[in-house]
């Protein structure tokens, strides 16, 4: 797939209050210090659609861009580590479920996971509630440019064993960096292939 235009649409922290168009959208989301503004600029070959920022749970809000103008890119808040209150945190996930739950346009979410470090309990928990909740997604493996390949091969490998103790099949997953291009095309011909076989009626 080739991105011939990328355009912010909204924020907003409510779910009913999303783009009412009936487009196929691709929600992205981890925790807050995934680099998931990089993958999202990286991805749509613009630096700066996303915001980036040095400080983790930059994005607070429900961000849609839309794409080719023919489907949607979800930008969501961060879990986990975000430098925010309790209360606030509580409001992030309270309107996360609520788009998970609600938005009928959702084709697939993309968890973004760091291939650094370790399977980390919060990611795992979850990718246990989309899939306790019926919702389709992969897993984006993040900053792949940091590990030599026969680490990033052990730590996916790492990945697999713990997440098929409770799942019958590991995830589909992409391996990328924002900073070297890897993977691109491979989620965006993903996403292409998944425009291409459904109907939003």
């Amino acid at each position: 797939m080739h991105i011939k235009s990328a355009e912010f649409v909204t924020s907003n922290s409510d779910a009913s209050k999303c783009p009412k168009e009936r487009l196929p959208e691709y929600a992205f989301i981890g925790r807050s210090n995934v680099g998931k503004s990089s993958l999202i600029n990286m991805l749509t070959s613009r630096k700066s659609l996303a915001k980036t920022s040095g400080r983790p749970g930059k994005t607070q809000l429900i961000n849609h861009f839309i794409i080719n103008q023919n489907w949607f890119l979800v930008d969501l808040p961060g879990y986990g580590y975000a430098r925010v209150s309790k209360s606030t945190k509580k409001v992030f996930q309270k309107f996360i479920t609520q788009y998970f739950e609600q938005r009928e346009q959702l084709v697939t979410a993309f968890v973004l996971v760091d291939i650094r470090h370790k399977p980390q309990p919060i990611d795992q928990e979850f990718m246990q509630y989309l899939g306790e909740s019926g919702i389709p997604f992969s897993i984006i493996f993040t900053k792949a440019d940091k590990l030599r390949p026969k680490a990033i091969e052990n730590h996916v490998e790492e990945y697999k064993k713990i997440l098929l103790e409770t799942w019958e099949e590991m995830p589909n997953y992409f391996i990328t960096s924002s900073s070297k291009d890897i993977g691109k095309d491979e989620v965006l011909n993903y996403i292409d292939s998944l425009n291409n076989s459904i109907v939003i009626e």
